[in-house]
């Protein structure tokens, strides 16, 4: 470990940044945990899951293409689960091409960007400057990479948990208001009134803002949940609430 902190300490200095994701300081490893909520035990685990193929001498031959196959097993079984709980009408007809969408590169690369992967991705000089910290694939790739190194670390449940909390606002099946629908349709056959939802609040810049609703059914815990636009926010408040009747029932 260099005197400053950094994790990879044999790199020259460098005024214009170009190195910035190649250096991982504790700082940054602190703020990426939080960012994934969750705390490795054994933080070489991530230190490999962000170490790319360009590095394979450099760092031992330990870089995340091991724990990237594992994570991509791992990510598979937990929407598989999550799909068959959520909607246990659904045949496997229907169920299939929403695992293989919500396993897929483009969702992959999506949550990475969520969690700024693309800042923390250890590379050769090459790499980064040729932009491939950004590629969809290296994205992709890495995100599954932290999966299987937090399945590594802390076993199915805390995996399971990752997967949660970023993918379920991304489960839409059959249109923006699936859960919505699906939501309705439950209260109704229950004879209870109509789900209602209610904005709390808005923030975020206008091209990127942040919505949080509230969403009131009888006889439910009230849910309160986040999205890009009113919409992704009922939808995700729909979905949350379904996941916990579901497991209640």
């Amino acid at each position: 470990m260099a005197a400053n902190g950094s994790l990879v300490a044999n790199f020259p200095y460098d005024p214009l940044g170009i190195y910035l994701a190649m250096s991982l300081t504790k700082d940054k490893l602190v703020a990426l945990q939080e960012i994934l909520n969750y705390q490795f035990g054994n933080i070489n685990i991530l230190i490999h899951a962000l170490t790319h193929s360009s590095l394979k001498q450099k760092h031992g031959g330990q870089t995340y293409e091991r724990l990237e196959f594992l994570g991509d097993r791992v990510l598979g079984l937990v929407i598989a689960e999550m799909l068959i709980d959520m909607f246990p009408s659904w045949p496997e007809g229907k169920l299939a091409p929403k695992l293989a969408s919500m396993v897929s590169g483009r969702t992959l690369a999506d949550v990475a960007r969520t969690i700024c992967l693309e800042d923390y991705i250890l590379m050769s000089e090459g790499e980064i400057i040729a932009g491939n910290n950004l590629r969809q694939s290296v994205l992709a790739d890495c995100c599954e990479a932290i999966l299987g190194g937090i399945y590594s670390d802390g076993g199915l449940g805390k995996a399971r948990l990752f997967v949660e909390h970023f993918w379920l606002p991304r489960i839409d099946l059959d249109g923006p208001e699936a859960s919505k629908t699906e939501l309705q349709e439950w209260a109704q056959g229950r004879g209870l009134p109509l789900p209602l939802y209610k904005i709390l609040n808005r923030e975020g810049p206008p091209h990127q803002p942040v919505f949080t609703v509230e969403l009131t059914v009888e006889d439910c815990d009230i849910v309160i949940a986040e999205g890009g636009s009113k919409r992704a926010a009922e939808q995700a408040a729909a979905t949350k609430l379904l996941k916990q009747l579901i497991k209640i029932s």
